[in-house]
């Protein structure tokens, strides 16, 4: 299984995936802290973490996997949300938690 494979079942076998720089208990930067901290604020305790730092292919192949340059990134149901900002935004505007919840 290459790369984009393994991503593609990671967020494809669980409803709410964050990539991210450390894990939920122990998050390695502050974008990947701040993700964590809305899915909770937005009532989403069940959600799956990958430590990009881990796995390089990973690190590199999610970036290509949404075409998107940054990390953190969330997905909720194999769709890809986006970074920390556009969470932000969604979790103010009441988006996220309606997402979250559907």
């Amino acid at each position: 299984m290459n790369t984009q494979e393994k991503i593609k079942e990671l967020v494809s076998s669980n409803k709410v995936v964050l990539f991210m720089k450390g894990s939920k208990q122990f998050p390695q930067c502050g974008f990947s802290a701040r993700a964590v901290q809305i899915l909770q604020a937005a009532g989403c305790t069940d959600f799956v973490t990958v430590n990009v730092l881990e796995d390089d292919d990973i690190r590199q192949g999610i970036k290509e996997y949404a075409d998107w340059p940054t990390i953190p990134q969330l997905y909720v149901n194999g769709e890809f949300i986006g970074g920390s900002d556009i969470m932000m935004e969604m979790y103010e505007a009441g988006e996220l938690q309606d997402l979250l919840k559907a």
